[in-house]
């Protein structure tokens, strides 16, 4: 499975995006994904996590409310809708995918975790 990240901009603080993680391989729909983001002069960060059948999502408390994963096995793709973008959101978002569901927040919040990662894309939010 090669992932590919998608759908970054530019956009104003209180504005939404959409990003995309598009799958190869027949078998995606067994994986689940998680989002992180890169920042600068700071640690990557998890920012969501979705099971392999939507069943379970985990969010970071500092997205929580405002995005939203989602996936749709079918086209083989993970979307994070992004509403109420706020500058502090600005960063290089990552998807990435591992085998099996953690039933814990710890579990997939990790990144040593995942076993698949895309390349990033670039979300930028102007005040």
């Amino acid at each position: 499975v090669q992932l590919q990240a998608s759908g970054g901009g530019l956009v104003q603080a209180g504005g939404s995006l959409r990003l995309s993680c598009a799958a190869s391989g027949r078998t995606f729909s067994n994986y689940a994904v998680g989002w992180f983001r890169l920042a600068p002069g700071k640690e990557r960060e998890f920012v969501a996590a979705i099971s392999s059948s939507s069943g379970s999502t985990y969010y970071a408390d500092s997205v929580k409310g405002r995005f939203t994963v989602s996936r749709d096995n079918a086209k083989n793709t993970v979307y994070l809708q992004m509403n109420s973008l706020k500058p502090e959101d600005t960063a290089v978002y990552y998807c990435a995918a591992k085998r099996y569901w953690g039933y814990s927040y710890d579990s997939m919040s990790t990144e040593n975790a995942y076993d698949l990662w895309g390349q990033g894309t670039l979300v930028t939010v102007s005040s």
